[in-house]
């Protein structure tokens, strides 16, 4: 017994010594890099706040010499070591060495990251110094936004450990010490301790009480385990006994039917029809215990919303329990959901598409079947094809626009800081020949600085759509309004026209796919039932929303609320 007792110790006091070194280098090495880290991103916000005064101009060499003169004596070039770069490499100044004798940096890793992604760093030795810096690059962009060279800071930094390694050391020296002191005043004691006991320790018993022990944390454990997965399934189960009463629920179950224990009742005190309200699943259960075999099927609810269960009902054991039922149920509403919106879908293109395709077909068949010696006839019929030929086109084109919208993983521009004015005269370019047909004005209102983080080219798409709209519901020299403005946290784009207007009760469907208020009219105008759609789904592409006041006969104002 004392001999274990020793080992034991041993054990654990070399353990203890391992885990505390361990323990300590783990923070000094974690609390280094987060060090390291830290000058790092010190050194990229001074130079992205060097980069704000920087132009192109500076990387000719008689700008640099002036920009040299202001900067030599300055509290930054006593701090940094500032060098400025041309995009070939060739360094124009550096404040601690002579640009001359200095070799081509394009070779550098933060130049490189900065000519790449606007901005990089770096730590290493540094050829010119001999010493290790380090390094933060940006890029400074020309009037065409293209980068004419980088402006690089540098700095030297002792090592972590260097810093603290002084301070340090005495109290390393000290802990280690302790920690032998306290172990060999552990050991000590424990030998004493263990020669008084060691008599009146009974091995069996020992034995025994390890063994009983090992059982009820494995009981324990094992329970904990049964607990934990059934909380963490995505299906809602219960077990019931063979009157139906509730054994085991997890709480899936009851967050998909809405339904909890009442106070003061055990589980065993209700049954499954009092407990789910479903004469589905009870008839299920029902079914289960009379016929011993699984039984599945799909149950619908309604709680609010609509809601779809697949279930799986089977037999548990007989047992010591008298067996019973349990039963499995996921929630397919979405799926459902997905499945009606398809149908849905497919219907609502193969219906739009059904009429050029006629039209195209009859006359086709009327071209080719008789013989055609009128030229404006035959004219008039190819324009007929035409036309209904460019209506298909666009339907598939908007299509395709919307399946890319929908898809996370189409690839798509990073969002940039764009202004927006810029964005508003393009989009007005675009259907400006449509608007002089028509001999419609568009009047831009919006601030010359205002700027939000966007996708730019899907912005310029929905004010196209919205912009295209208000002209083919406009009457001939009426005005179009664009206004674009900061509102609390976001950015608001108004399209307002004088058209016909939206009737209050096609408000809400407004922005569905394929839905017309109109069909005649906005067939005859070209439309295909998809741009109000698209325009909704580029809002929420940028975590927004598509919304429209409108009567009828009085035109209609779209907003785009994008956050900022």
């Amino acid at each position: 017994m004392t001999n274990l007792l020793k080992k034991s110790f041993v054990i654990i006091a070399a353990a203890t010594l391992v885990i505390s070194a361990y323990f300590v280098c783990g923070v000094l090495v974690i609390v280094g890099t987060q060090y390291n880290n830290i000058n790092t991103e010190n050194l990229k916000e001074t130079v992205k706040t060097l980069g704000n005064f920087a132009s192109a101009s500076l990387f000719t060499d008689k700008n640099a010499a002036e920009w040299v003169s202001a900067i030599r004596d300055s509290e930054t070039a006593s701090v940094y070591r500032i060098t400025l770069i041309r995009r070939s490499g060739e360094v124009v100044f550096d404040t601690h060495a002579g640009s001359a004798d200095m070799e081509n940096h394009l070779d550098r890793p933060e130049f490189q990251s900065a000519i790449i992604t606007g901005i990089g760093s770096a730590r290493r030795q540094s050829t010119t110094m001999g010493q290790e810096y380090i390094y933060a690059a940006i890029g400074v962009r020309d009037s065409n936004g293209e980068i004419a060279g980088v402006l690089r800071i540098s700095y030297l930094v002792p090592t972590f450990s260097s810093r603290i390694f002084i301070f340090t050391f005495p109290f390393l020296v000290f802990g280690f010490l302790l920690i032998l002191g306290a172990c060999a005043g552990i050991y000590f004691f424990s030998r004493r301790f263990s020669r008084s006991i060691e008599a009146s320790l009974d091995a069996q018993l020992e034995t025994k009480t390890f063994e009983l022990k090992t059982r009820t944390e494995e009981a324990e454990n094992e329970g904990q385990r049964l607990q934990t997965i059934l909380n963490s399934m995505f299906e809602g189960l219960i077990a019931l006994d063979s009157n139906l009463k509730i054994t085991l629920v997890n709480p899936r179950f009851c967050e998909l039917f809405h339904c909890d224990l009442k106070e003061g009742m055990s589980r065993r005190d209700i049954s499954l029809l009092e407990f789910s309200n479903s004469a589905e699943l009870d008839e299920a259960a029902r079914r289960v215990l009379s016929t011993n075999s699984p039984v599945e099927l799909t149950v619908k609810r309604h709680s609010g919303t609509e809601q779809h269960f697949r279930v799986f009902a089977a037999p548990l054991p007989a047992g010591t329990n008298g067996g019973g039922v349990v039963i499995v149920l996921g929630d397919i509403s979405r799926l459902v959901r997905l499945e009606q919106v398809r149908k849905d879908f497919a219907a609502n293109v193969s219906h739009e598409l059904r009429t050029p395709i006629q039209v195209v077909k009859g006359f086709t068949e009327t071209i080719l079947d008789s013989p055609m010696n009128d030229k404006e006839e035959l004219r008039r019929f190819v324009e007929i094809i035409g036309k209904n030929s460019q209506t298909m086109e666009n339907i598939t084109n908007d299509l395709l626009t919307l399946v890319s919208l929908e898809d996370e993983n189409s690839p798509r521009p990073p969002m940039e800081e764009t202004i927006i004015t810029p964005l508003i005269d393009e989009a007005a370019g675009m259907v400006e020949i449509a608007a002089r047909k028509k001999n419609i004005l568009i009047e831009v209102n919006c601030p010359s600085d205002l700027s939000a983080r966007l996708y730019g080219s899907f912005v310029i798409q929905a004010l196209v759509n919205l912009l295209d709209n208000g002209i083919k519901y406009s009457d001939s020299g009426s005005r179009i309004k664009v206004k674009a403005f900061r509102e609390n946290a976001e950015l608001v784009i108004e399209v307002k026209d004088k058209g016909i207007g939206i009737p209050t009760e096609h408000m809400e469907r407004i922005f569905e796919r394929f839905y017309r208020v109109d069909r005649a009219r906005s067939r005859e105008a070209g439309g295909t039932g998809l741009g109000l759609a698209i325009v909704r789904h580029i809002a929420l592409l940028h975590n927004g929303t598509a919304e429209v006041e409108s009567h009828a006969g009085e035109g209609s104002v779209f907003r785009l609320r994008l956050p900022l």
